[in-house]
């Protein structure tokens, strides 16, 4: 068949916001990669779960995404596909600036933006707060004077409430590696 296109669902949020557990960030994570693979796509659900059921029970709006992946990938509908995504981070100052793809008209659906972590070179993360500019986010956070590492939506349900104009949410992110 040569390069079928396959699209799937990144996992959705689920179980705790918080504490120790962050399996489900990772396996996002996985997913994420193989994206680098020909002809594939990846539609998110990271906003649709239930912390007490893995399945979305937003079935509409799960297909309404795989479906704008498809009309753009394979039937060349010019149709935003792909919520923000990180693209890079630059440190300015005490703050760090998130570049981000895919992210005309971004915003926050119920302000703040949240879910943001910033670690020290310590490795330590603690929540950040954001102020959006334009297709960028400024990301700080009181008493870290040197962050190193920035992290979006790392747990297994956090709140993630950034999306672009299309909204389409701003896919789970770290630029660390720790």
């Amino acid at each position: 068949q040569g390069d079928l296109p396959f699209y799937w669902v990144q996992l959705a949020n689920y179980e705790s916001p918080r504490g120790p557990e962050n399996s489900w960030a990772f396996l996002r994570e996985a997913q994420d990669r193989t994206l680098a693979l020909p002809n594939t796509g990846q539609a998110l659900a990271i906003d649709l779960g239930n912390p007490a059921n893995i399945h979305p029970t937003n079935k509409r709006e799960v297909g309404r995404r795989l479906a704008l992946i498809a009309l753009a990938k394979n039937y060349g509908q010019p149709v935003e596909f792909s919520g923000p995504r990180f693209q890079g981070f630059k440190i300015e100052g005490d703050s760090v600036r998130v570049t981000l793809s895919h992210a005309d008209g971004l915003n926050a659906r119920t302000e703040p933006p949240q879910s943001f972590e910033l670690a020290g070179v310590d490795k330590k993360f603690v929540s950040a707060a954001v102020r959006i500019e334009g297709e960028t986010l400024m990301v700080s956070a009181p008493g870290l004077a040197h962050p190193v590492a920035v992290r979006y939506a790392w747990r297994n349900n956090p709140a993630a409430n950034v999306y672009n104009g299309a909204g389409l949410p701003l896919a789970p992110f770290r630029s660390d590696s720790w």
